[in-house]
């Protein structure tokens, strides 16, 4: 129920993404002002995850997946009926951001129901929830054209309220589940002054922010540097998506097998050679498509990998307040590249600067994580995995 929810309510997040190189046309928008509009719901879906994620702690899935995507229904159908200008779409994009928070209420929800050893492949299964913006890739251009405009907003807004009510009648939250004291505020003080916070949101500002960043912008990239239709770029960006969610799981399952840190710096490492390759704009295919279609490989395994660590460096009861900032960073980590992007472009005429800088910052990533990362977690007692048959969790009950 937790990877449904996360799944539709990703769909809508992305409702904007394939419709930028359109909007562009129909609004009369700037590189910039296209940049904005598609990731206004991204930086919002991003911090939104930070709040949410304390709430979850506190309230439950239960509450908070029904209550989260009933609000996404209004901005859904809002974009698809009512928006006719770049400042309404900026509007309707800033509310659409809500259903891209409900990755802080799925990760505590699965984390309670599973023992340590376990939670790298079932956390990992959750993520591909983020496929969500696959549906739309493939979807959301299509539709327009076959039937109207505003199809691919209805849609999506009818399986929302679909699913509010199904998820409101069968999600349960772990009975024993440990319910955090103190106020939201307090609990969020606490969690940003530990140091793993900070290191484990600067991994997946990497990781998913690459992933973001590519499922937001690779369309507009691929027709104005390869010149393609924007249905092909978009079904393109499609097959980069799916394989970035279908390797979310294999990281989860690899960290849980063989350990996180090995699993993240072999994937960052691999991000960053792959972006250098692309940097020189080889032709699309095969060059261009292999280290594209590499990246959302290594960037899906990374996904899976920094939230089998998060599980391991985090008690229970602060999971979902660390869950909001991590995911916060990871969302944000996506906002700023298409922008980054689409002032390159503006200033150089392509986009070779664009990726040597994601080159850099991947590179960094793997050196964090191969040295600083692995003393901390070596260092850390009670920390190692153990075999799922012998976890007995020691938690306070909620009441």
């Amino acid at each position: 129920m937790a990877t449904v929810g996360f799944t539709i309510t990703f769909w809508a997040w992305a409702l904007l993404a394939p419709l930028g190189a359109a909007l562009r046309e129909q609004l009369g928008l700037t590189a910039f002002q296209q940049s904005l509009l598609v990731a206004t719901p991204v930086i919002v879906g991003s911090l939104g995850r930070i709040p949410v994620g304390a709430l979850t702690d506190r309230l439950g899935a239960r509450r908070m997946f029904p209550a989260v995507a009933l609000l996404t229904v209004a901005p859904v159908l809002y974009l698809g009926h009512a928006a006719d200008s770049l400042a309404g779409y900026l509007v309707g994009g800033f509310f659409l951001g809500l259903g891209g928070t409900t990755f802080a209420i799925g990760i505590p929800f699965v984390n309670a129901w599973y023992p340590p050893a376990r939670r790298g492949l079932a956390l990992g299964i959750f993520g591909a929830g983020m496929g969500g913006t696959a549906i739309s890739a493939f979807s959301t251009v299509q539709l327009t054209k076959a039937v109207s405009p505003s199809f691919p907003f209805d849609l999506v807004a009818g399986v929302l309220v679909v699913y509010v009510v199904v998820a409101y009648l069968l999600l349960r939250d772990r009975p024993d589940r440990p319910v955090p004291s103190g106020s939201m505020l307090a609990r969020l003080g606490a969690t940003l002054r530990m140091p793993a916070t900070w290191q484990l949101s600067f991994l997946y500002a990497v990781a998913f922010g690459g992933f973001v960043a590519f499922s937001v912008y690779l369309p507009s990239y691929l027709v104005t540097s390869y010149q393609l239709d924007r249905a092909d770029a978009a079904l393109r960006t499609a097959g980069f998506v799916v394989l970035a969610v279908a390797m979310r799981p294999v990281g989860g399952w690899l960290a849980d097998r063989y350990q996180p840190i090995p699993v993240l710096t072999g994937a960052f490492a691999l991000v960053a050679v792959l972006a250098a390759v692309t940097s020189l704009e080889a032709p699309l295919i095969p060059v261009g498509t292999t280290a594209f279609l590499g990246m959302a490989a290594a960037l899906g395994t990374g996904t899976g990998a920094v939230f089998a660590l998060v599980a391991r460096m985090v008690a229970a009861e602060r999971v979902g307040a660390v869950t909001g900032v991590v995911g916060a960073a990871g969302g944000l980590g996506g906002f700023f590249p298409p922008l980054v992007m689409g002032l390159i472009y503006g200033v150089f005429g392509d986009y070779s600067a664009g990726f040597l800088l994601l080159a850099a910052t991947a590179a960094a990533a793997a050196l964090f994580t191969a040295t600083v990362l692995r003393h901390r977690v070596a260092g850390a007692p009670g920390r190692r995995l153990r075999p799922a048959t012998m976890f007995r969790p020691t938690v306070k009950r909620a009441r």
